[in-house]
């Protein structure tokens, strides 16, 4: 395990029903703290971006929830672990950093929708930081309107 294979990184869930493969577009990480995805994950979610190259092994426990108009959360379907948020009609996947089996040279460079994390908690590396409304307007499809991610 931990190992890259020919078209990626492995990974998978917390009890190994799903596995992965997938390459992310380099080693580093963004967070998101909307309220959406600190709801799935009980906090921050901390993601690679790996375009379209996840390869599930075996999709029978993986979860697929719809979201958005725009964008499902991969899950599974066993232990809850929460794997990827992927865009609808677009070759983006931004796959957990702790889904990943060797997470060596992982780095935070960025976090969005800063105007909804909480004050209780507060990272300290120096990153982009993006509001939710400038995430929008830099990655959201021009007829999605202000819809919740």
């Amino acid at each position: 395990m931990g190992q890259a294979s020919s078209t990626g990184i492995a990974g998978g869930c917390l009890c190994g029903a799903v596995r992965f493969t997938a390459a992310p577009r380099d080693k580093n990480f963004g967070v998101c703290h909307c309220s959406m995805c600190r709801r799935w994950t009980a906090g921050p979610f901390l993601a690679l971006e790996c375009g379209a190259t996840v390869e599930i092994d075996n999709t029978s426990n993986l979860g697929i929830y719809r979201s958005s108009e725009w964008a499902e959360r991969g899950f599974c379907k066993a232990c809850g672990t929460p794997l990827f948020y992927r865009l609808i009609d677009r070759d983006f996947y931004a796959v957990s950093v702790e889904a990943f089996d060797d997470r060596g040279g992982f780095s935070m460079n960025s976090q969005i929708f800063i105007d909804e994390q909480p004050n209780y908690y507060e990272f300290a590396n120096d990153t982009k930081m993006m509001t939710g409304a400038e995430v929008f307007a830099a990655f959201a499809p021009p007829d999605a309107g202000q819809a919740k991610e």
